[in-house]
């Protein structure tokens, strides 16, 4: 049986970080993205973090009825690599950003 790439991926959540969490981050500087209800093929090339606004998704694994569910109020990270299909509820509004080979950060958009 063959190994599916998704297999050691896995995307995490950490709800309903504090405000002292998302200061340091920077999240008001990263772009904004949003999307109606819908469901969406996704494969991300890069490690996105990303705060949602508002909205409610299920994302489905490639190959596999295995879900997370994440929404309004959460900080996610979604691997590099991961392929999945995004069923969303409720109109998406999010911060994002790409993990990028910099290490500088800015403290100032």
């Amino acid at each position: 049986m063959a190994a599916d790439s998704n297999s050691n991926l896995r995307i995490t959540i950490e709800r309903n970080p504090p405000q002292s969490r998302l200061a340091e981050l920077n999240i008001k500087c990263w772009p904004k993205w949003g999307c109606s209800p819908g469901k969406y093929q996704l494969k991300f090339d890069a490690e996105e973090t990303c705060y949602l606004v508002k909205g409610k998704v299920k994302a489905y694994l490639k190959g596999s009825s295995e879900f997370v569910e994440f929404g309004a109020g959460d900080l996610v990270t979604i691997p590099k690599g991961l392929s999945c299909t995004w069923d969303v509820s409720l109109a998406v509004d999010k911060y994002y950003k790409f993990e990028s080979n910099s290490s500088a950060t800015s403290s100032s958009c």
